[in-house]
């Protein structure tokens, strides 16, 4: 075996997003394309050498391709031991769970999360430092920079390694390690949660429907909860993982998902629903006939968490991104925590989590997660939601509400607005910033402009700061409106607008969402022209 080094020639196109580089399969399969960004990670890391390395994916469409090259580039570029998951799978989570457990120097997580997968569809490469999480912006921004500038590669000329029997192999001096991938993060849940009891509550009359979109969870769900928790066999659905996902969307929202949508809201529902994005980072919860907004989720978790015995002692914080509803605040507020409201991605909450100041993190966009591992988790929802369930007897809907009639009830609802002409999303966004000075003190019927700003955000802990993160217009009576750019599609853009509003009046608390928000959706679509600008009559999903 003989390290090569290959003349190669940069792209302009490799600026990681939210959460790493993602394209269509295409533009990775062109020449050196994935092989440039792998080798502009390497170049922009120092002390890895003989240092370990976890590796993994999804199991989209090009995922088995790109590892037995990222294994062969890692071994030539001097990493002394790679962990990869059997058949190519690692679950986001589970491969943080990976390199925490391993103190691994990083690891490459292989997913275009919950975009489609296929042929014609998406792929995605993200690098996590060795807390585990994301790679910082500071690191981001070092890769992109040296993938503009890139004028070779190295790679180990060397067979394909059998990645679906666990198993060690040697690629010249890099010891490859082919591991189970579900059993570390399973151990780690099994430390988390009382098995004990939600085995009990699996093992009655309760019935649970766990869809994992034929995406990177179904291993995990049928080990933890047909396996471990004995759920009667055919509690998961579509739990065998596929490249194209089995033609679906893997998005755990109320459109993509419409399946288990269609079985929690039909005649005879189970009790629990769930579902998983495509890398397992996200989830959706639902009772029957009763959907759980995800910040919702987050702010019940919180308000629950010491009866779960992972933290039982109670939280340290609470964080949130900033378009996630306020309702996590309240919780915290009664709890005499902080809530910290930080810019959209997961990599914004590690600092909070790595210094102590957060426990539970979410954000609007169906991920949650905690401090014990540095992703969000969607199994880790989904196990936090049947303990507190195991534990107070009750219904989904009957938590819900009981929390409303506590804390007041946030109406909440994101409005997508996909595959939009690119500059007509930034002229809409622009437009909307251009106006920003002029906007407090202004009346739009029974609304009046409290503050308006673009979110910028000093990160309490090493005092980075990220601006132009998202427009936000707050109104005097706790209403607000907020629209941003998603960071996460791979072709056009994605609007993003939220609205929520506040009512504490549990008389009040029963409205249908989008009518509750009626007056909020419409004053967005005058302030910001989104029919005019996008020529779009409505939203792709709403949520």
């Amino acid at each position: 075996m003989s390290i090569q080094t290959i003349s190669t020639q940069p792209y302009s196109d490799q600026k990681p997003g939210t959460s790493g580089l993602r394209k269509k399969v295409k533009v990775f399969q062109q020449s050196n394309y994935l092989e440039n960004f792998v080798q502009a990670i390497f170049d922009s890391l120092e002390g890895f050498q003989n240092q370990t390395l976890v590796l993994g994916g999804d199991g989209r469409y090009y995922n088995r391709q790109a590892i037995q090259i990222i294994l062969k580039m890692a071994a030539a570029n001097g990493f002394g031991r790679i962990l990869v998951g059997q058949g190519g799978i690692l679950s986001t989570p589970a491969a943080s769970c990976i390199i925490r457990k391993n103190q691994a120097f990083g690891g490459i997580i292989l997913s275009a999360s919950h975009n489609p997968g296929g042929p014609d569809e998406d792929f995605g490469i993200k690098y996590n430092t060795g807390n585990g999480g994301p790679a910082p912006e500071g690191i981001t921004d070092a890769i992109y920079d040296r993938s503009k500038t890139i004028t070779e590669y190295n790679i180990l000329a060397a067979p394909d390694i059998d990645l679906d029997r666990v198993a060690t192999h040697s690629l010249g001096h890099t010891t490859v390690e082919v591991i189970d991938s579900v059993s570390d993060y399973g151990a780690l849940m099994e430390t988390l949660f009382d098995f004990g009891q939600i085995q009990q509550l699996l093992s009655g009359d309760f019935r649970f429907c766990m869809d994992s979109l034929h995406a990177v969870t179904g291993p995990y769900a049928k080990a933890l909860f047909e396996g471990r928790l004995n759920a009667p066999a055919g509690t998961v659905v579509n739990g065998e993982p596929l490249e194209d996902f089995g033609g679906g969307h893997p998005d755990p929202n109320l459109v993509y998902a419409h399946d288990l949508v269609e079985t929690m809201f039909g005649d005879n529902a189970p009790a629990f629903g769930a579902a998983s994005d495509g890398d397992g980072d996200r989830n959706m919860v639902l009772g029957n006939n009763f959907f759980v907004t995800p910040s919702d989720s987050l702010a019940i978790l919180a308000a629950n968490a010491t009866l779960v015995p992972g933290y039982r002692s109670g939280l340290a914080g609470i964080a949130r991104s900033m378009p996630t509803s306020q309702a996590p605040d309240r919780v915290a507020e009664k709890l005499g925590i902080d809530c910290y409201e930080t810019p959209t991605g997961w990599k914004f909450f590690g600092n909070l989590l790595d210094a102590g100041k957060a426990t539970l993190c979410g954000e609007e966009s169906f991920g949650t997660g905690s401090n014990h591992i540095r992703e969000k988790d969607g199994l880790w929802a989904v196990l936090f939601w049947l303990n507190i369930l195991a534990v107070k007897q009750q219904s989904v809907e009957e938590i819900v509400k009981e929390h409303w009639g506590t804390y007041g009830r946030n109406y909440y609802s994101r409005h997508d607005y996909e595959g939009v002409e690119s500059d007509k999303a930034n002229t809409l966004i622009e437009n909307l910033r251009n106006g920003l000075s002029a906007m407090p003190g202004k009346t739009f019927g029974p609304f009046t402009v409290d503050y308006a700003d673009d979110f910028a955000y000093t990160d309490p802990v090493d005092g980075s700061v990220a601006t132009k993160q998202g427009v936000r217009i707050g109104f005097t009576d706790g209403s607000r409106i907020v629209f941003r750019l998603s960071g996460t599609g791979t072709s056009g853009a994605t609007l993003r607008l939220y609205v929520e509003s506040y009512e504490p009046d549990p008389a009040k608390h029963n409205q249908e969402t989008q009518a509750a928000l009626a007056d909020l959706i419409s004053l967005a679509d005058e302030i910001a022209q989104i029919k005019t600008l996008t020529g779009r009559d409505q939203p792709t999903v709403i949520t």
